[in-house]
């Protein structure tokens, strides 16, 4: 019964990411999936673990990013289902393992999806042409329930054949490949927040600010609420410096006197 409400759960997925986009990051669909599964601890710390390491991924031009909605429903859901009686941390390992490369084989899928999408154009443009609204609502459907196949068959399948063979090989897992699963978790994350950063730190200057952050948290030992605080007020006064120097920026630049004032003829009849 768990299986398909599952499947259910990642057909409405697909939708909401074609719609309203509301249930399509990790940190939201894996806390879902623990509440089905009976075990929500697992679910949060699995979907903040996949929401770090997936943080930065999206789509850019023509390139698709893997498939985080079916690599999270199935990743978690196999992760749970197969460790049952585990730890939180083999949990946590386990859907770090399979999360990649479920998300990379249904990413695949996604772009077939798009192609058949694009024969669509033609008929949106001549429903566009005579101002159909009716024909044009009804037109986004079937790229949503698409979406939504695309999401359900996956999971459906990996759920429904998968459970018993990954629990069967992590049972057989020798316990420094556990051990090994659980390191790489924890490096993982850390990998992914270096991309955010590299991405996001434009200007050498806020690099100071991850060396303050650095000493407050490894050296003064203070908690992460603090450490927020005092960042929002450097925060704030960075925001503050660079608006007034800016600001003098401008007032420094010389006034150009305004041309045709004084030659300017009248045109009046």
């Amino acid at each position: 019964m768990k299986v398909f409400i599952l499947t259910a759960l990642a057909f409405l997925l697909g939708i909401d990411d074609v719609s309203t986009k509301m249930f399509r990051r990790p940190l939201l669909i894996a806390p879902i999936v623990g509440i089905i599964l009976g075990n929500l601890q697992a679910g949060l710390i699995i979907g903040a673990t996949l929401e770090i390491m997936w943080m930065g991924i999206g789509d850019v031009g023509a390139y698709m990013a893997p498939d985080l909605i079916t690599g999270t429903m199935i990743s978690t859901s196999l992760a749970i289902m197969g460790n049952s009686n585990g730890s939180i941390s083999t949990m946590v390992a386990t859907a770090i393992t399979l999360a990649v490369p479920t998300s990379i084989l249904a990413q695949q899928l996604l772009v077939l999806i798009e192609t058949v999408n694009c024969s669509l154009n033609g008929w949106a443009k001549k429903l566009a042409d005579n101002a159909d609204v009716k024909g044009t609502y009804w037109l986004t459907w079937p790229p949503a329930l698409l979406y939504g196949f695309t999401r359900a068959f996956p999971t459906f399948l990996a759920l429904q054949f998968g459970a018993g063979a990954i629990q069967q090989a992590i049972n057989d897992l020798p316990k420094f490949i556990i051990n090994g699963l659980s390191t790489a978790g924890s490096i993982i994350p850390s990998v992914g927040i270096a991309l955010l950063m590299m991405t996001m730190l434009k200007k050498r200057e806020l690099w100071m600010f991850v060396i303050l952050g650095f000493v407050l948290s490894s050296y003064l030992k203070l908690d992460i609420l603090p450490i927020t605080l005092i960042a929002i007020v450097f925060a704030f006064l960075y925001e503050r410096a660079t608006r007034e120097l800016a600001n003098q920026a401008v007032a420094s630049q010389p006034v150009q006197a305004s041309i045709g004032d004084e030659d300017e003829e009248d045109y009046d009849l």
